[in-house]
């Protein structure tokens, strides 16, 4: 299997030790219930028109058919991608026409009634690099004089630069739903690249959600993460991606994230694997009535036959669904990418639930059904009163591949028929937090 790595590399415990460790234990009284305003369901869009080289050649007219057509499959949001070397080509220098096509985009997003998150720091996008020429590229040992996008003081300045133009355009546009930092960065984390500790990291990360909290305050804004941070010990902590920004970020992908190397694509392991990293993120929040967004999930042809992809979609999302966790369940990807537009790996072209005329595939009118249910009626969430008790660190410090010391015993609990929650190891014995989750049973999980 490859990593996504790889893509890129062919490409170019109590109370008081809750308190202790700077975790607050949390008092069941103050704990309320899921919220009870319903799920958001949504796409990252992906334009049938150029892809996203598009920034360059607008045509407002496509862009209006695409998002029209993800209107139509009753969706509520779109999660976009600002390459950004082609918004910042210069450290100081940020692309008026790239700016003012952003908010061409929010427009036509108005009209089909769709809220927009705004990626920024696309530095790379579906196996490709995309990095601006004043930072560190991902594999240019020679070119040193390039700054580190986490570290560098004035590649951070520029960072924010962006932010705030960015924000001087559309920041009151009422279809703005707020800032992704960027996508995955921690594929940008590379020793040769933007080698960077977790300390470091989790800085940065930190001071870039306050920036946009400062500059576009009441907005919804996170970090795109990938699985390699919840499934490992590296780049950003779990304890910061799970406490920072308005919601945790998961990526979930049977073929990405370690499944298919241990599962068939139609076993328990595959259709859960969202759940699960809903639950694993959920177990290191601080306020319980914070929730996940599952800002990626998808399939494509490489892991299972297409006429099993629909079914497959029901049961993860109707698993994702049952947690009562989530905040929102944003597809990847709206479209087909054209197969004229070439160096993109094979398994990235038919991700879409809308095909290259705009009209729903299989997986497109299954999410539709599923989300017309779900706003029709909310599930029931299941009551989670086993938990496994995991150690908060100890996974490999590698990018890759994805440990599983953590999602085997929780697999095996699946196998048997049993839905459990996660506990950190360092909160197993808070009884007001045990209580306010409804956990009475607690199993070890050695590793």
């Amino acid at each position: 299997m490859l990593s996504r790595r790889s893509f890129v590399k062919n490409s170019l415990v109590g109370s008081a030790a809750l308190i202790a460790t700077g975790i607050p234990s949390l008092n069941a009284a103050t704990v309320t219930s899921t919220r009870s305003n319903g799920v958001r369901f949504g796409v990252n869009y992906v334009p049938r028109k150029r892809w996203w080289y598009c920034w360059l050649d607008w045509d407002q007219h496509a862009i209006l058919d695409d998002l029209h057509g993800v209107a139509d499959l009753g969706l509520d949001h779109i999660r976009i991608q600002c390459l950004w070397p082609y918004f910042q080509p210069g450290i100081n220098n940020v692309s008026d026409q790239a700016v003012a096509n952003l908010h061409r985009l929010l427009d036509a997003a108005d009209t089909a009634g769709l809220d927009v998150e705004v990626t920024v720091l696309n530095g790379w996008m579906s196996g490709l690099s995309f990095m601006p020429p004043f930072v560190a590229p991902l594999a240019d040992p020679w070119q040193k004089k390039h700054g580190n996008m986490f570290t560098d003081p004035n590649v951070i300045e520029a960072e924010k630069l962006l932010f705030s133009r960015i924000t001087d355009t559309v920041g009151n546009h009422k279809r703005f739903l707020g800032f992704d930092l960027g996508n995955e960065l921690g594929v940008l984390m590379t020793p040769d690249g933007n080698p960077v500790s977790t300390g470091a990291a989790d800085a940065w990360a930190t001071q870039m959600l306050d920036y946009c909290d400062q500059i576009a305050p009441n907005r919804f804004h996170v970090n795109g993460v990938d699985h390699s941070h919840w499934f490992n010990d590296f780049g950003f902590s779990r304890e910061q991606i799970a406490t920072t920004g308005d919601a945790s970020v998961v990526h979930s992908y049977i073929y990405f994230d370690g499944v298919l190397d241990r599962y068939k694509y139609s076993d328990p392991a595959a259709l859960h694997l969202a759940e699960f990293e809903v639950e694993l993120a959920y177990a290191y929040h601080n306020d319980l009535n914070r929730r996940v967004w599952v800002e990626e999930t998808g399939v494509g042809n490489k892991e299972m036959p297409e006429s099993y992809r629909p079914e497959f979609m029901e049961h993860s999302v109707r698993n994702l669904m049952s947690t009562g966790k989530v905040w929102g369940i944003t597809w990847w990807c709206s479209h087909d990418i054209d197969p004229a537009i070439k160096s993109f790996d094979k398994y990235e072209y038919d991700l879409g639930l809308l095909d290259l005329q705009n009209k729903p595939k299989p997986m497109g009118k299954k999410f539709a059904e599923l989300v017309a249910e779900f706003r029709r009626s909310q599930p029931e969430i299941i009551k989670r009163t086993t938990a496994l008790v995991i150690p908060d660190r100890g996974l490999s410090s590698k990018s890759w591949p994805p440990d599983w010391k953590y999602a085997t015993p929780y697999m095996n609990q699946i196998e048997r028929g049993a839905r459990p929650a996660i506990v950190l190891e360092s909160r197993s014995k808070d009884e007001n937090y045990l209580n306010a989750r409804g956990i009475s049973n607690l199993i070890p999980v050695s590793t």
